[in-house]
């Protein structure tokens, strides 16, 4: 069926290259316009007075969707920009503008499924199709070995099934051109932050990479970790890394919002392996995206489970709900310097490692007993990379309440602190007050005499904090 006139409802899939909906409504209509509708629910506080989305992942959402349009612009074609309810918004300009269909990408969680449900409802009434398509995977859903309800529990299980049934689709092709209605349509103004309460972020100077949201900048970096760089050879050895750009391929803020796509990235390797080396480090990186889908069937398998306090457990462990060493954590004071370096990082960059996260999300939930769901709350305001079913699935992991068959993922920060960062240059970057501290004893200054604080210039309770729990020594 060939339409006169589409609307596309571009969401977390901000690009143009292997767009299955852009691709599809530019095959099926005669004229396409493109949409991004400001949501206020994206905004605003959440609990404890949390912003839901911080200011560094709203700057970088900001620069994708404005990168966004001048790419559209390219293509003959333009960026609709709404603020308010999409679904509300769009089904309304679909009628003011005629169009027939009203095509998007399909979510998983519950409030995405709730406006889509409801934009629907709405369309409808309205006479107005809609359509929407599966994009946000590296195995497409259609394409996995058994049914959503019965998604393996264990990663391993998913990652052998699928590896050994699923083949990766090609790219849905990129327009050379969209035909942009030769009609007056009010394009709309993409907001400032202070439109939704928040202040442009302060550049710290400290950060591992310049983040800029964007499609160009996200191929941009693709491009220079595995070609420019050639870093891909590596990446099993230093993923763990945590200062430096290219340690690992942060790629995750650009997926996040659909930047890159995971299709891109595996075709790239695959170019990779044929022109420079397959070892296992192009394979890892594989690996990493399928973990990624793994996280979205899951959270499509169980719902608002991965939300609740108990996870995807039978039952429900008794958790402490303190807000004092909760916002402890949250700000890098809880006078453990690894958990602190890190806490520090994500604050001021909206970034963190994934060794960091693992190591602070295992001290908020073991060694402060916190709610799980705080600091899952809090990485969603705070990460710029963040993904709804891997953010909140990898906190239930940690927190023992998701698909981890070990019951207990403690992580032993001072063990970690000598494993990844034995002489403390991590710590020092960002906790510059411990910077004169020599070596390992930078991660415990706890164990110093006054004598040596006194030289180091460090004031336990002054400068720096007391720890707030003892820390385990380790063999």
């Amino acid at each position: 069926m060939k339409y006169r006139r589409i609307i596309v409802w571009f969401r977390n899939d901000l690009r143009i290259h292997d767009n299955v909906t852009l691709s599809m409504a530019c095959e099926k209509a005669e004229e396409v316009i493109p949409v991004y509708c400001f949501d206020p629910r994206h905004f605003g506080e959440i609990d404890l007075g949390m912003e839901k989305m911080g200011n560094l992942r709203a700057k970088f959402l900001k620069e994708t969707v404005s990168e966004l349009r001048q790419n559209l612009q390219k293509l003959g074609a333009d960026l609709v920009v709404l603020q308010g309810f999409p679904e509300k918004e769009i089904p309304n300009l679909a009628v003011s503008l005629q169009a027939e269909a009203i095509f998007f990408s399909e979510e998983v969680t519950d409030e995405e499924k709730q406006v889509d449900d409801a934009l629907e409802s709405t369309a409808w009434k309205k006479g107005i199709k809609t359509r929407s398509f599966w994009q946000h995977t590296l195995f497409h859903i259609d394409d996995l070995p058994f049914p959503i309800g019965q998604t393996p529990e264990v990663f391993t299980q998913f990652r052998k099934e699928c590896e050994k049934f699923c083949k990766v689709r090609l790219h849905a092709s990129t327009p050379n051109a969209i035909n942009f209605p030769k009609i007056e349509i009010e394009k709309g103004q993409i907001p400032a932050l202070s439109e939704f309460g928040l202040e442009e972020p302060e550049d710290t100077g400290r950060g591992v990479l310049m983040f800029k949201g964007g499609e160009q900048e996200g191929l941009r970096r693709l491009q220079t970790y595995f070609w420019n760089l050639d870093c891909l050879k590596d990446y099993k050895n230093t993923r763990n890394g945590l200062l430096g750009a290219n340690y690992s391929s942060k790629f995750s803020p650009w997926l996040a919002l659909g930047c890159l796509s995971p299709r891109q990235i595996y075709w790239e390797v695959k170019r990779y392996e044929k022109e420079r080396v397959k070892n296992d480090s192009t394979y890892w990186l594989v690996f990493e995206l399928i973990w990624r889908d793994y996280f979205r069937f899951i959270a499509k398998k169980h719902g608002n489970k991965i939300f609740q306090l108990k996870g995807i457990k039978p039952f429900a462990d008794r958790w402490r709900r303190d807000e004092s060493l909760f916002w402890k954590w949250a700000n890098g004071h809880t006078g453990i310097p690894f958990v602190d370096a890190n806490m520090r990082e994500l604050n001021g960059t909206g970034f963190m490692s994934n060794r960091g996260r693992q190591n602070v999300a295992s001290f908020l939930v073991n060694d402060l007993g916190i709610d799980w769901r705080w600091g899952a709350a809090y990485f969603e305001s705070k990460l710029i990379d963040y993904d709804v079913c891997s953010n909140w699935c990898n906190w239930m992991y940690v927190a023992g309440v998701g698909n981890d068959p070990r019951e207990n993922r403690y992580f032993n920060i001072l063990k970690q602190g000598s494993n990844y960062d034995k002489k403390g240059d991590y710590v020092r970057h960002w906790i510059p007050e411990l910077g004169k501290v020599p070596g390992f004893d930078i991660h415990r200054p706890f164990e110093l005499n006054a004598s040596e604080l006194k030289r180091y210039g460090v004031s336990l309770g002054g400068n720096y904090p007391h720890p707030i729990v003892s820390m385990k020594v380790f063999t």
